[in-house]
């Protein structure tokens, strides 16, 4: 039986040492990581992208691609129907 304790006390004592490793391996390899981004970032930075200001003209076709009220309120109601029509049948 003291045997068994003294195998269970070793295996705790391997798993703790292999969690700490691991757990220091991974940390380092991060920390690795974001030192070769900074200097990465700084030889080559991103581009900038400059926004442009929207014109009313985009905005008219934005306005004229967009489905009209009228149109969702027909098919809501389509649907309304059908969902009532199916749901009496079963």
């Amino acid at each position: 039986m003291e045997n068994l304790q003294q195998l269970f006390i070793e295996a705790g004592t391997l798993m703790l040492a292999g969690m700490v490793f691991v757990f220091t391996f991974l940390g380092l390899l991060i920390i690795f990581i974001n030192v070769v981004l900074v200097k990465l970032a700084k030889k080559f930075p991103d581009a900038i992208v400059e926004s442009r200001s929207s014109s009313k003209k985009n905005n008219k076709k934005q306005d004229d691609k967009a489905v009209s009220p009228a149109v969702v309120a027909a098919i809501s109601c389509a649907v309304t129907q059908y969902r009532q029509q199916h749901s009496a049948q079963k």
